[in-house]
């Protein structure tokens, strides 16, 4: 049996996030008693003897790391120093310091972009680093593949108690709607929702409409998470032998796809316009979740249904 139970201190790096948010929701909808979280002015994880003093204080059983900087392909081209350096410091610092502490489980959250631009289908734990990587997103690529490389080396040599995981594109609430660091499903919902409003006749999309793409509900991932928390030491390594775990939902999308389905739930009657002189990124990204899925795990919520329920979200805002 796993030593962690609902009454383990766990404390949820990134907690406004989009994914730090389902995993305080789902914490709570299971009735663990001792979550903490800490906003950007109360502890900033880019200082490192801030962080370091905060893990001495607190002492939490479990972290979860969902705290990260992101962003869709316009961000990550503009800003590649940002994602990999911010990256890159958030996570060493969280890291060094939830070892130093003791702690009995560590959750890392990485991205499908981990994975080459050019691997097989669907992208298995062992196709990492077998290949180049995706230019558009390389820098917040490699910052999550050190910080997960540096999980599984102090898991080495320190018996450091970390999962990996790498979610693909994720969506739900609390998701970011901004027209440039937006990822491409919320992207379209406003987007979309904005036509509605302009009654605009078209649409203009990003590249040539072809690339295929695989969506999780962030309630979906935040499930999986809580279920590697409280799974055993030995379960975990024998789905996993390198403590690397994809969460996805098996089945993706061509973006032509996501938006002709978007444009239904938005409600509007528009031409799509491809712009195919824009980058497409990689031409797949279809993740093997047998893993997981042996370790009792599996995704619930339909895109269908998730997209109407943050679209719903989304509108309500406005």
């Amino acid at each position: 049996m796993s030593n962690i139970s609902k009454e383990s201190r766990v404390f949820v790096a990134g907690h406004r996030g989009l994914v730090g948010s389902a995993v305080c929701r789902a914490l709570a909808n299971h009735e663990w008693t001792d979550v903490v979280t800490r906003d950007r002015s109360q502890l900033d994880l880019l200082d490192q003897a801030a962080t370091f003093r905060f893990f001495d204080e607190v002492r939490p059983d479990v972290v979860v790391l969902a705290a990260a900087k992101v962003g869709g392909i316009v961000a990550n081209s503009k800003y590649p120093g940002d994602f990999i350096g911010q990256n890159l410091i958030l996570s060493a610092n969280v890291i060094e310091g939830a070892r130093r502490s003791g702690v009995k489980r560590f959750i890392f959250l990485g991205s499908s972009c981990i994975y080459p631009k050019l691997a097989p289908q669907p992208m298995r734990e062992e196709h990492l680093l077998t290949g180049a990587l995706e230019p558009t997103n390389e820098a917040y690529a490699v910052a999550k593949i050190a910080a997960l490389k540096m999980c599984e080396h102090y898991a080495t040599q320190f018996g450091f108690p970390a999962v990996n995981l790498m979610p693909t594109n994720l969506y739900g609430p609390n998701d970011n709607y901004d027209t440039e660091s937006s990822h491409v499903l919320p992207a379209f919902i406003r987007k979309f929702h904005e036509a509605k409003l302009n009654r605009a006749k078209s649409v203009s999309i990003w590249g040539s409409g072809i690339p295929r793409r695989e969506f999780l509900h962030s309630d979906d991932l935040a499930n999986a998470v809580l279920r590697v928390i409280i799974s055993p030491e030995d379960d975990i390594l024998a789905a996993a032998p390198n403590r690397m775990l994809n969460v996805g939902v098996g089945e993706d999308y061509s973006i032509r796809e996501l938006a002709e389905l978007i444009r239904d739930v938005v409600g509007i009657d528009a031409v799509l316009e491809f712009d195919s002189t824009k980058p497409d990124g990689a031409p797949r990204k279809l993740l093997d979740i047998s893993r997981i899925t042996n370790l009792g795990w599996k995704p619930k919520i339909t895109i269908s249904d998730g997209i109407r329920a943050v679209y719903s979200e989304f509108a309500s805002k406005k």
